[in-house]
């Protein structure tokens, strides 16, 4: 499963994946305007991948950035995202997160981060 380039996702969140790109938080505006539309891996904003919808996802590099804010701080949040990162991670993709937060006040970090998880041989 992990050598499998394509990964099957559920049709139903297509609709929402729409909705996420047309819609997205001030930090995902941020990272993907002044940062990943212009790299040369190409990624992919609110991609539907298994039963989940990955804020970016770069699939020659087999790599999900995903952008926290508020909402993930609980409890059945934390244990979903832990979820979620499992089941991506047994496809063979890398999951890195980022808080709102980070993307907003630490911008140059959080591309150094993203910068050397792309120079990472992907799963």
């Amino acid at each position: 499963m992990a050598g499998q380039r394509w990964i099957p996702y559920r049709k139903s969140l297509t609709r929402r994946a729409q909705t996420l790109r047309r819609d997205p938080t001030p930090a995902e505006k941020k990272l993907w305007y002044e940062f990943l539309r212009d790299l040369p891996q190409k990624f992919t904003r609110q991609k539907p991948l298994g039963q989940y919808v990955a804020d970016f996802y770069c699939s020659r590099q087999r790599l999900v950035i995903e952008l926290d804010g508020d909402s993930h701080y609980t409890d059945g949040a934390q244990r979903y995202d832990e979820a979620r990162t499992v089941a991506l991670e047994m496809r063979g993709v890398r999951v890195i997160r980022f808080t709102n937060t980070e993307v907003v006040e630490n911008f140059d970090a959080v591309c150094d981060a993203i910068t050397a998880a792309l120079g990472e041989t992907p799963a």
